[in-house]
C-alpha cells in the first residue's frame, strides 16, 4: 500500500498528507476548495480536481473533514467514493464524527468490496504536521493491522477501541471530557482570582496534583494565560461535538447528569462566544 489519497486539506488534512509524504507514500490530494488545492501543489503535494479521479488512483483514502454530512457527501453523493473506489479501497475517516452514519456508510461500503475505519485524531493541526497526533480505532482488526503502517507514519500513539464506529464513540467522549475540564477550570480560575491568588501559581500546583489534566498542563499556558487562543480549533467545531455527545447520551439512557450541564453550557455559550471564536474561549464563558 504506497498510493494515499487525502480529501479534506484543512488544518489537519493539510499536515497528515505531508506527514505521509515524508514518511515515502505516493500522496494525492483533494479539497472542495480550487484555492486550497492550488496552495497545497505549490507546497509540493500533488492534487487532483475530483473524487472521482482520486479514488481510482489510490489504494487508501484519508478523510480529513468537519461534519458527517460531509462524510456522507464525499462517500455518496454523486462523484463519490461508493461510485469510483474499487473493492479493496480503505477509506479511515479521521473526522470527529456520528457513530451511526459511520455505521452505516461502512455497511454500504462493504456492500462495494471497501472498508472503512473511524480514527479520528487529536493533537490539532500542530500534531498532524509532525505525527504526532494520537488516533482511537474502530475497525476490523484485519483491516486495521493492514493500514498500521500507514497510520503509523500519521500519528504517534494509536489506540485500536473496537469495531467500526468505536473510535467515533471515544473521540465524542474525548471530546465531552475536555469540553467539561475546560468549564471547571474556568471555575477555578475564577475562584483563585476572587481570593486574590496568582492563577498562574495555583495552576501550576494544581499541575503536581490529581487534578492536572491537558486543560490544565498544556491548554492553559500555550493558549490561555497569554491570550492566543489559536489552538486551531473553534467554538463552532466543538459545539458540534458536545451536541453529538448529548446524542449519544440520549441513545444510551445513560445517567449523566453533569455531561449534561456541560452540553448546555456549550450550546448557550454561542449568545456570548462566535462560532468562529477558539474552542478555549470557553473558560471565559460566564452565563446570564
Amino acid at each position: 500500500m504506497k498510493k494515499i489519497g487525502v480529501i479534506g486539506l484543512g488544518n489537519m488534512g493539510r499536515g497528515m498528507a505531508f506527514s505521509l509524504q515524508r514518511g515515502g507514500y505516493e500522496v494525492l490530494g483533494y479539497d472542495a476548495q480550487e484555492s486550497t488545492r492550488t496552495a497545497l501543489a505549490q507546497q509540493g503535494v500533488r492534487c487532483v480536481d475530483t473524487i472521482a479521479a482520486l479514488a481510482s488512483a489510490v489504494e487508501m483514502v484519508v478523510l480529513s473533514l468537519p461534519t458527517s454530512d460531509i462524510v456522507e457527501q464525499v462517500v455518496e453523493g454523486e462523484g463519490g467514493l461508493l461510485q469510483h473506489g474499487a473493492p479493496g479501497l480503505v477509506i479511515v475517516d479521521t473526522t470527529t464524527a456520528d457513530p451511526n452514519s459511520t455505521r452505516r456508510l461502512a455497511a454500504l461500503l462493504q456492500a462495494a468490496g471497501m472498508e472503512l475505519v473511524d480514527a479520528p485524531v487529536s493533537g490539532g493541526p500542530k500534531g498532524a504536521a509532525t505525527a504526532t497526533m494520537g488516533m482511537v480505532i474502530g475497525g476490523s482488526t484485519e483491516t486495521v493491522a493492514r493500514i498500521e503502517p500507514v497510520l503509523a507514519v500519521m500519528s504517534a500513539k494509536r489506540v485500536h477501541v473496537g469495531p467500526v464506529g468505536a473510535g467515533h464513540v471515544a473521540k465524542l467522549l474525548n471530546n465531552l471530557v475536555t469540553g467539561t475540564h475546560l468549564l471547571i477550570a474556568g471555575e477555578a480560575a475564577r475562584i483563585a482570582a476572587a481570593a486574590g491568588l496568582d492563577v498562574r501559581q495555583i495552576f501550576q500546583g494544581l499541575a503536581l496534583g490529581s487534578a492536572n489534566s491537558k486543560v490544565i498542563e498544556v491548554f492553559y499556558p500555550t493558549w490561555i494565560f497569554n491570550e492566543a487562543f489559536d489552538s486551531g480549533f473553534t467554538m463552532k467545531l466543538m459545539r458540534k461535538d458536545l451536541r453529538l455527545a448529548m446524542n449519544l447520551i440520549e441513545e444510551t439512557r445513560s445517567s449523566t447528569p453533569l455531561s449534561r450541564e456541560a452540553g448546555r453550557l456549550w450550546a448557550r455559550s454561542v449568545e456570548g462566544l462566535a462560532d468562529e471564536e477558539d474552542f478555549n474561549r470557553i473558560v471565559n464563558y460566564i452565563e446570564h
